[in-house]
């Protein structure tokens, strides 16, 4: 059996074995523990799990919300109303509990296309998701009798099981939505929500559909939490506005901040151990209760950014870094590298009359500010076109009109027949076109591997409950890998590489996409000669034998004259002059504009 194989198999023996033993915690826990400590724990582990979906969102996303705890209302809500209104049994338990999902989960949607439309700001859903507690307590206070105002609904019929009964009904509901989302974060799906946190944009230049996805998680964990409130509502026979409030979101956020974001198990304990320990000191100090939390809070950010959790795997991940040789030591990563079909017969069947990209008109202004005026450029199919020009010129603005629909003003660029329009990079990324920056762009705490597999996300897909143990790269990006050696540092995060190889990862990356057109801002900026001779070598075989159009930001010109088919000189904003390598270096116009220097010299 292969190693990849073993590993896989031992990472699900080892997550089956771990809800087997909280499973048995869960059976036993109230053979010891006293009636009112099961009353307690019952609500904490209701609690607990609507941490979990603040962990997924926050922890793992970097999303900040406070809406959780309006998701968690309207399943509690759902419950009350349903049973004191129309009617009460199993089946209109299971009706109640499918209406407070499925609200729950539209309104999350709904929230998601409000706040992670493309070019929206971070900053922005929070604010949406700071009102929508606010607005659905106000709601609840305007439904009069119907709802209970601010007095809340009480006494509705109710399943009177034992405590113990809806002990075992909490915790096994928290251990299945805690195993999940581990086997979920752990999966391909796991590591692009990890890849949004920390770099969005670079996400999005991959073809990820970021709002898409982000929109999609907040609408399941709404769902996790209406099933939390539901059950909470139901075991506890009464619900009040504040269970969809904004204190119990902002209580939701400390509970992961204390425990540990980003570990799924640090923010189920702290929300038992806060709620729990609450319940016990809340009668005999209630007026110091809240201010030991915050002192608590306070405390733990100052010390402990990333929670008391952090304790345990940060000494978890030392323990592996030593085992390993260092941090900065490849390790095998699970991950093997295959050669993807063939993109030659790709490149053969994709020629066309169209040619892969047309810039006409192309204008941007910032305010009275114009940067580019009127360019006009068509890129040829097997050319490799360098945009040079003094800083200032506005070479990288062009990349970002090319790459981002949102970013000209005026013009029109055309890849392979299709006008880009406003669309965002995504969609741009799936007609063809793959850009690198200018200064590197990749995700600090995800290994080269992994790294590699979100690029080939738009072409393979990613599966939510797996990890994939193969990722297939067309040639040109594994020559780059192995040109650099990156190839056998699949396990090394990626901010331990050198400036070189974060160079060769990028490139490889942005390849992985089998782009038509490949846009690089200054490539080798940074790179030893071997490296860029090395580069260079494959930008040529990516032109000539696989038929890409590369633009090609560069000031070294020596490397520019070497791979060059074509040079386009931008002045000011303006395109100066469009010819040949030889044309461009010995025109007069160009040295005028240079004030009578040599073009190589200031390039």
């Amino acid at each position: 059996m292969p190693d990849a194989t073993r590993r896989s198999s031992r990472q699900v023996w080892r997550t089956v074995l771990g809800a087997a033993i909280a499973l048995a915690i869960v059976a036993t826990a109230p053979l010891y523990l006293g009636t009112y400590m099961t009353n307690v724990l019952t609500r904490a582990l209701f609690l607990a799990a609507l941490a979990l979906t603040v962990d997924l969102i926050w922890g793992y996303t970097g999303i900040l919300t406070f809406g959780q705890s309006a998701f968690f209302g309207i399943g509690a809500y759902a419950c009350a109303l349903v049973f004191t209104h129309w009617g009460f049994g199993a089946g209109w338990a299971i009706g109640a509990l499918v209406i407070g999902i499925a609200v729950a989960m539209v309104t999350a949607w709904l929230t998601g296309l409000l706040s992670f439309y493309h070019g929206a700001s971070p900053l922005y859903s929070s604010i949406v998701t700071l009102a929508l507690p606010i607005v659905l307590t106000q709601v609840i206070f305007s439904g009069g009798r119907f709802t209970g105002s601010s007095s809340g609904l009480s006494g509705f019929p109710t399943y009177y099981w034992k405590i113990d009964t809806w002990f075992w009904i909490a915790g096994v509901f928290l251990v299945v939505a805690a195993t999940f989302a581990w086997l979920f974060v752990r999966s391909d799906y796991g590591r692009i929500l990890i890849a949004i946190r920390e770099n969005e944009d670079r996400c999005a230049y991959l073809g990820i559909p970021v709002s898409r996805i982000k929109t999609a998680l907040f609408a399941v964990c709404a769902g996790i939490a209406a099933i939390s409130g539901f059950g909470y509502a139901a075991f506890s026979n009464v619900v009040a506005p504040e269970l969809a409030g904004f204190q119990l979101g902002t209580e939701s956020l400390i509970w992961v901040a204390l425990g540990g974001r980003g570990t799924l198990i640090g923010p189920i304990l702290g929300a038992i151990g806060i709620d729990a320990t609450s319940s016990y000191l809340s009668g005999n100090l209630p007026f110091l209760w809240n201010f030991i939390v915050g002192v608590t809070f306070v405390a733990v950010i100052i010390l402990l950014p990333n929670g008391i959790a952090s304790l345990i795997t940060g000494a978890w991940r030392r323990y592996r870094t030593r085992g390993a040789g260092g941090g900065d030591q490849p390790r095998d990563s699970g991950i093997r590298l295959t050669a993807a079909p063939s993109v030659r017969a790709a490149a053969a069947a994709g020629r066309s009359a169209s040619p892969p990209i047309r810039i006409d008109g192309l204008t941007c202004r910032y305010g009275s500010l114009t940067v580019l005026d009127g360019i006009d450029v068509e890129g040829k199919q097997g050319q490799l076109l360098s945009i040079v020009g003094p800083n200032g010129a506005g070479k990288t603005t062009l990349m970002r009109c090319i790459s981002n629909g949102t970013e000209r003003t005026g013009g029109t660029v055309t890849v392979a027949g299709t006008e880009i329009g406003r669309s965002s990079p995504q969609k741009i990324v799936g007609l063809g076109v793959g850009r690198s920056f200018q200064n590197t762009s990749l995700f600090d705490s995800l290994t080269v591997g992994d790294c590699l597999r979100l690029a080939r996300y738009r072409i393979d897909g990613a599966r939510p409950f797996y990890r994939s143990e193969t990722v297939a790269l067309p040639e040109p990006a594994l020559e780059i890998l192995a040109a650099t050696g990156l190839d056998q540092r699949l396990g090394v995060e990626t901010r331990y590489l050198s400036h070189g190889m974060k160079r060769g990862l990028e490139l490889a990356m942005v390849l992985a996409t089998e782009p038509r057109v490949l846009l690089l801002d200054e490539p080798t900026a940074g790179l030893t000669k071997p490296e860029r001779t090395a580069i260079g070598h494959v930008l040529t075989r990516l032109a000539e034998e696989y038929g890409l159009c590369i633009f090609l930001i560069e000031h070294d010109l020596d490397f520019v004259r070497e791979i060059s088919n074509r040079i386009v000189v931008l002045h000011q904003g303006k395109l100066l002059l469009d010819g040949t390598v030889e044309e461009v270096v010995s025109s007069e116009l160009v040295k005028a504009v240079y004030a009578g220097q040599d073009l190589e010299a200031t390039v």
